[in-house]
């Protein structure tokens, strides 16, 4: 199985990821290590700053991924924001058949009410610098941008609205089922 996880900056898209691990014993694919290897190594001159641009760069590499996962019946989370919203048209029924999408976002009302404890949990799986930029306003768009953009395009999206954690769980248990494969 394919589980593939996607959402806003600072939804916990990696959190849950390293549960599903935990979990399941999944090996899992961060979009952004793959990210920063391509930057890193010279083999692109775009920038972490390049969003749009980097979905369309990654995304590829990432779908040939996935595929060549279903093929050898292999489990694997794959877990980003450089998913596009039309991620589905890439695959056809065989594979779809082995994906599981979430799409992880806040609602407005949870960002106000918890902005200081997402800034407090942002390292919490692996280590990101502050970023003086990111504001609540700055965390509602980008959400907005993914609800808007996976709802108009048919995908499912949990928005996370009360209880982090329970909603996490909630997930897992009810949303990720290895056996119904």
């Amino acid at each position: 199985m394919i589980i593939l996880i996607t959402g806003a900056t600072h939804t916990g898209k990696t959190l849950l990821a390293q549960r599903l691990l935990e979990e399941f014993n999944y090996p899992y694919l961060s979009i952004d290590h793959l990210k920063m290897g391509l930057i890193r190594s010279g083999v692109t001159s775009l920038t972490p700053e390049d969003d749009g641009e980097l979905t369309r760069f990654l995304w590829p590499v990432v779908r040939e991924i996935i595929k060549t996962a279903v093929e050898n019946r292999q489990d694997l989370i794959v877990e980003g924001c450089y998913i596009p919203f039309d991620w589905r048209q890439d695959f056809d029924g065989n594979y779809l058949r082995s994906i599981r999408f979430v799409c992880l976002a806040l609602s407005e009302e949870y960002i106000d009410r918890h902005f200081a404890d997402i800034i407090d949990h942002e390292s919490d799986i692996e280590t990101r610098y502050f970023d003086t930029c990111l504001t609540p306003a700055v965390l509602k768009r980008d959400n907005r941008f993914y609800i808007d953009g996976f709802v108009n395009a048919g995908e499912p999206v949990t928005v996370i609205e009360k209880d982090y954690n329970e909603t996490i769980k909630n997930i897992i248990s009810t949303n990720i089922d290895p056996a119904g494969i």
